[in-house]
């Protein structure tokens, strides 16, 4: 057999060894979805909480469009099964790229894939613990009670509500992946320590302009992104030199048992 036809049935194969992974990884999906919708409503009420446990007593959310709850609910099963479905992606992906992986490669691939769900978790629990509650109470604080001339209450939509939720969820999500980002850029070489403190300034200025681009049109959401994305530089810096100092003693070290 030629190294050529030999080459071809690789490539065949690793083909078909990707194309059984996503299928697994679509089934797996498809599960969690169905799943999902069984515990949609459970699943929409703990996103509600952080409203509804501030609503006077009576007061909850409405649809006006007939198939408005139903939909709503398909999102919410969808944007669980995504959520859950990561992980098992991932593994997937690993399991396929690790054997043509260097060793050097594997040290930084797998605290990836491992620091992405897992910062993007922090980020949606910063929303649902912290962000929200607060931001719930200033937007209700525009209500007005009859006796103060117009009464304005609130009613609030439940589409309406899920996409306001998990545009704070996913805005933070992403927000909180920019240690990874950054770590893996210096890590390349691509961008030194040196240039991210030079960058400073102009980062604090991207920031606020990802967050008004991201988050609904108010100040208090986009200064409540901006600000996470600034501390988040910062960290990475830090990181960063933690990491460099100790990849400078490793580098000492291996040169004095050389010696």
């Amino acid at each position: 057999m030629s190294e050529i036809e030999q080459s071809s049935m690789n490539f065949f194969d690793h083909i078909k060894e990707l194309r059984q992974k996503l299928m697994y990884s679509i089934i797996f999906f498809l599960i969690s979805f169905v799943v999902s919708f069984y515990f949609s409503q459970s699943i929409f009420e703990f996103l509600a909480k952080p409203l509804t446990s501030i609503l006077p007593d009576g007061n909850g959310l409405i649809y006006t469009a007939l198939q408005e709850a139903f939909l709503t609910n398909v999102k919410v099963a969808f944007f669980t099964a995504a959520f859950i479905s990561f992980p098992f992606l991932s593994i997937q992906i690993w399991s396929f790229v690790a054997p043509g992986l260097l060793k050097k490669e594997k040290q930084i691939s797998l605290p990836t894939l491992i620091a992405i769900p897992f910062l993007f978790l922090l980020g949606a629990a910063v929303v649902y613990y912290v962000i929200s509650p607060i931001a719930w109470k200033f937007f209700l604080s525009f209500q007005t009670a009859q006796t103060e001339g117009i009464n304005i209450t609130l009613q609030a939509k439940m589409n309406e509500y899920l996409s306001l939720m998990m545009t704070f969820i996913f805005a933070f999500g992403l927000a909180f992946q920019l240690p990874v980002i950054l770590l893996l850029l210096v890590r390349f070489g691509v961008l030194s320590i040196e240039q991210l403190v030079s960058f400073r300034k102009y980062a604090i200025v991207l920031s606020f302009v990802f967050a008004a681009i991201i988050t609904p049109p108010d100040p208090f959401s986009q200064i409540s992104l901006a600000l996470p994305v600034i501390i988040l530089y910062e960290v990475s810096i830090l990181i960063s030199r933690f990491l460099a100092k100790k990849n400078k003693k490793s580098k000492d070290l291996e040169q004095e048992e050389k010696q």
